[in-house]
C-alpha cells in the first residue's frame, strides 16, 4: 500500500469511525425513549461530568452561557465523542481490535453512568447499550466496506472519488439516522413526562393572590414583566435533561432530626390547603445587571408545616433539600420557620409546576439564592445539624449563608443601544426580597440622582418595576440606578463578584441618542 493509499484508507475508516459513534449514541437515546427503565447515556455522563467538573469551570459556564450552558454541555459532550470515534476509527484501519475495545469501554462508561440515575435498570441498560454499541460497530464495518468495497476493477485515481462520494453517503445517513433516533427518543421521554404533567389539575388554593393591576406592573416596552412566565423564567440546575418524574410513584421524605419521619405522596401535598404567594427567585451567579432572576406566582404548602407534621427536634439547625438527581442545598431553619413562607409548590403561576421548573415539587425559600435553596425535583428533606452537611455548591467554593442581595437592573434602554434623542422612559426591575424595595435612583451622565416612580409590590418578596421619564441629548449618554431596600441599606457603587456570596455595585449602561 503506498503513502497516498495508507492516508486514504485511515481517512476512511476515521469517517467510518465518526459515523459508527453517532448510531451508537443515536440508538442509546432512542432505547432511553423506549423504557422508563433505561436512563439516557448522554445525559447520564453528561450529569457526572458535571459533578466531577472543578467550581471555577462551572461558575464560568453559567457566567458565560447562562441558560444556555446544558447545551453547551451537550454539544461539547457530542464533539468530543466525535473526535473519539474519528480517532478509534484511524487506529483501526488495519484491525478492527482498537474500535471494538474503545467502544466497548465507552458502553461500560455509559452504563456505569447510567446506574447512577434514579428508577434504572441494570439488565436493560446493560442490554440497551450492547446492542448501541453492536450497532455502531456494525456501521463502521458497513461503511467501510461500502466505501471501497467496488474499487477493485477501476483505477487508482478513481478510487479518491468514488470511495468519497460513498462515505459522505454513509456518514450523511449516519447523521440523519443519529438525529431522527435522538428526537424520537427524547420525545418519548418528553411525551411521557407532558402526558402525567398534563392529567394533572392544580387544586384551587384557599389563600389566593390578587392579580397584578396597572399600579403593579408599568407594561413598560423593554422592562421585564412583573410577572414571568414558565417558559421565559431562567433556569439554572445541575440536570443536563430533565427528569421525568411519574407523580404516582414520587414521594418526598421528611427525615433527619423530626420525632416522626414523614413520607407523603403527590396526593397528600396536593390535597394540603394551598397558598399563593408572589416570590423573586434569584441565582447567586447572576452578574449585576444580569437575567437570572424572576418573579412568579407560586402554589403549594407551607414548609414550617410539613417540618410541624414531622416534629422538629431541638438542636436542629439546618434544612437539607435533595432532589432526585442528588443536587443537594442546606439553609438555615428559620428561614423555614419564619414569616417569609417558606413552601413546598406544585404550581408556577396558576399551573401545575412545569417539569424545568421542578415539577412535581420543588421548594420556595423567599430571600436566599437559589443554590442553597430552591431544590426542584424534590424528593427528601433532612433536618440535621449546621455544621453536618454541605451543600452542593457549598465545597464547590461558595459561601453557606446566602441572603439574596439589594439589587436594581435598567432595562430600558439596553447597554450598547440606540435611542431616538429627546423625551425617552427608562425603566427596570429591582429587588430585595423579604426586606422590599423602599426606593430607586437613576443617574444620568454623573448628575444627581432622581427618584424614579416605583410600582406596587406584589409582595414583600417580590421585584418591583421602576421608570423615570428624562431627556436624553444627541450624543453618548451613561445611565446607572440604584436602589434602597426597606432596611435603609442603599446600593453602593462598589462593584463585587458573583462568587462566594452574590454581586454588588450599580448597573450602568451606555447609549447613543440619536
Amino acid at each position: 500500500m503506498t503513502n497516498e493509499q495508507e492516508i486514504r484508507a485511515r481517512r476512511l475508516s476515521g469517517w467510518a469511525g465518526v459515523a459508527g459513534v453517532l448510531i451508537a449514541m443515536g440508538a442509546t437515546e432512542f432505547f432511553a425513549g423506549v423504557s422508563d427503565a433505561i436512563p439516557s447515556a448522554i445525559s447520564a455522563i453528561g450529569t457526572y461530568v458535571i459533578d466531577i467538573s472543578p467550581a471555577w469551570l462551572k461558575t464560568f459556564a453559567i457566567s458565560a452561557f447562562g441558560t444556555a450552558d446544558k447545551a453547551v454541555l451537550a454539544i461539547g459532550i457530542f464533539v468530543v465523542v466525535v473526535i473519539i470515534g474519528w480517532f478509534l476509527g484511524r487506529a483501526s484501519v488495519d484491525t478492527p481490535r482498537p474500535i471494538i475495545i474503545g467502544f466497548s469501554i465507552a458502553g461500560l462508561i455509559g452504563v456505569a453512568a447510567q446506574l447512577n440515575q434514579p428508577g434504572a435498570s441494570g439488565p436493560l441498560a446493560a442490554l440497551s447499550t450492547a446492542v448501541s454499541v453492536g450497532l455502531g460497530i456494525a456501521v463502521w464495518f458497513g461503511i467501510k466496506a461500502w466505501a471501497s468495497g467496488t474499487n477493485r476493477d477501476i483505477t487508482d485515481s478513481d478510487v479518491p472519488d468514488i470511495s468519497r462520494r460513498r462515505l459522505i453517503m454513509g456518514v450523511a445517513g449516519a447523521v440523519i439516522v443519529t438525529a431522527v433516533a435522538i428526537n424520537v427518543g427524547r420525545g418519548r421521554i418528553r411525551g411521557r413526562a407532558d402526558a402525567q404533567r398534563d392529567a394533572l389539575i392544580l387544586p384551587e388554593p384557599v389563600e389566593i393572590q390578587l392579580d397584578p393591576t396597572d399600579a403593579n406592573d408599568f407594561e413598560l416596552a423593554g422592562v421585564a414583566p412583573i410577572v414571568v412566565g414558565g417558559a421565559t423564567f431562567y433556569r439554572i440546575d445541575t440536570a443536563l435533561v430533565v427528569p421525568t418524574i411519574d407523580p404516582e410513584e414520587w414521594t418526598l421524605t421528611i427525615k433527619g432530626m423530626v420525632d416522626n419521619e414523614v413520607v407523603l405522596t403527590y396526593d397528600d401535598i396536593s390535597s394540603m390547603p394551598l397558598v399563593e404567594r408572589y416570590v423573586t427567585l434569584a441565582c447567586v451567579s447572576n452578574k449585576v445587571g444580569d437575567n437570572l432572576v424572576g418573579n412568579a406566582l407560586w402554589t403549594g404548602v407551607f414548609l414550617r408545616d410539613l417540618l410541624d407534621m414531622a416534629g422538629v427536634q431541638e438542636g436542629a439547625e439546618q434544612v437539607v433539600g435533595r432532589s432526585i438527581d442528588d443536587f443537594t442545598v442546606g439553609f438555615p431553619i428559620g428561614a423555614a420557620l419564619d414569616d417569609r413562607d417558606a413552601l413546598v409548590a406544585i404550581g408556577m403561576n396558576r399551573e401545575v409546576l412545569p417539569a424545568n421548573h421542578g415539577f412535581p415539587a420543588r421548594l420556595v425559600v423567599p430571600g436566599l439564592y437559589g443554590y442553597v435553596s430552591a431544590t426542584k425535583w424534590l424528593t427528601e428533606i433532612e433536618l440535621t445539624t449546621w455544621d453536618s452537611f454541605d451543600g452542593y455548591w457549598i465545597p464547590r467554593g461558595w459561601s453557606k449563608e446566602a441572603p439574596i442581595k439589594t439589587q436594581s437592573r435598567i432595562d430600558r434602554p439596553r447597554n450598547q443601544t440606540k435611542v431616538e434623542a429627546g423625551a425617552y422612559t427608562l425603566g427596570g426591575v429591582a429587588w430585595a426580597p423579604t426586606k422590599g424595595v423602599e426606593s430607586v435612583e437613576v443617574q444620568v451622565d454623573g448628575g444627581p440622582w432622581v427618584l424614579a416612580e416605583v410600582s406596587e409590590p406584589l409582595s414583600e418578596n417580590a421585584w418591583v418595576q421602576w421608570k423615570l421619564d428624562s431627556e436624553l441629548p444627541a450624543g453618548k449618554h451613561s445611565i446607572s440606578v440604584r436602589a434602597t431596600d426597606g432596611t435603609g441599606f442603599t446600593q453602593t457603587e462598589v462593584n463585587v463578584s458573583p462568587r462566594p456570596d452574590g454581586a454588588e455595585g450599580w448597573h450602568t449602561v451606555e447609549v447613543v441618542a440619536e
